[in-house]
């Protein structure tokens, strides 16, 4: 009930509680509140078993929890039947990660690494993908590419 309440403003409810109702009272406030709260416990209880009793027998599985919607969505996403369990493990995605790390980094996990550009300078020995930038150094009779859009 009381879960957010810290030690501190625990003790600071209880002095100030002690300053305004005096050392006197306070055991008796604390009963009135005490006897207070569990009335309103017995008659939200009673509420409940009437609701549930003139619902019927169709709606005996029914909890008042599930009008929150994160619990009621919650309850439903963990239903067996739907089958989303099977759907949530089937992704895995730390073995998808690894798969795609293994690509970019060339080696072979059972499929052929096939480079669209089959130049020299982007495919090292072994049939490896250099990821490292170099600059191209252009021979002395290559000349720069030239975008005739452009300019």
């Amino acid at each position: 009930m009381f879960n957010d309440i810290g030690p501190l403003e625990l003790v600071t409810i209880i002095v100030l509680a002690v300053l305004v109702f005096g050392p006197d009272k306070l055991p008796k406030v604390i009963q009135d509140v005490t006897r207070t709260i569990r009335k309103i416990r017995e008659f939200s209880e009673s509420a409940k078993h009437d609701i549930r009793q003139e619902l019927g027998p169709e709606f005996k599985d029914f909890e008042f929890e599930d009008l929150n919607p994160k619990t009621y969505l919650r309850k439903q996403l963990d239903n067996d039947d739907l089958g989303l369990k099977e759907i949530r493990n089937g992704f895995d995605l730390k073995k998808e990660m690894a798969e795609v790390t293994d690509a970019v980094n060339g080696h072979d996990s059972g499929s052929s690494i096939t480079s669209s550009s089959s130049s020299p300078s982007s495919v090292s020995s072994g049939g490896r993908i250099d990821m490292t930038k170099k600059p191209e150094v252009a021979g002395a009779d290559e000349r720069p590419v030239f975008d005739a859009d452009a300019t």
